[in-house]
């Protein structure tokens, strides 16, 4: 039983990465569909009671952000990876451009303001580091350097 959290900036790839590479094997909570926290939970908590893997699309740019899926994912056996989107604002801000629904230029802006690296010690069992390049995204395993 897997569970996957990403974490980055608006516009670093996160969702065009679920689809690439997750979208036959895990269900999606985001709350960018779900709308609001009462409906990610209840969706989280069928995922875990009935050991469906899942990955949580949001910024999740705090620890206390990841903690609440880390926290429950874990006292339920599943494995936790953590997905770090190479979250440059210029290269978001770029890419915000071009979406068919932009974030305001202000909300990216107070993610990155908040944006903290994921580490081990949150409970992570691996961690990767992705970029995303004009070629796609290339997946990287987690180095302290990021």
């Amino acid at each position: 039983m897997e569970a996957v959290l990403f974490i980055g900036l608006q516009a670093s790839g996160k969702s065009s990465y679920y689809k690439e590479r997750f979208f036959t094997s895990h269900v999606r909570i985001s709350l960018d569909l779900l709308k609001t926290r009462h409906r990610e939970k209840r969706l989280l908590a069928m995922c875990l009671e009935t050991n469906q893997p899942f990955v949580v699309d949001n910024t999740n740019p705090m620890l206390a952000d990841r903690g609440r899926y880390l926290k429950d994912a874990k006292e339920a056996g599943f494995t936790v990876v953590g997905y770090y989107f190479q979250s440059r604002i210029a290269d978001c801000l770029e890419r915000n451009q071009h979406r068919p629904n932009p974030v305001p230029v202000v909300a990216l802006l107070a993610t990155s303001g908040k944006l903290v690296l994921p580490s081990y010690s949150e409970g992570f069992d691996t961690l990767k580091y992705v970029q995303l390049t004009s070629t796609g995204f290339v997946v990287e395993e987690w180095t302290d350097e990021v």
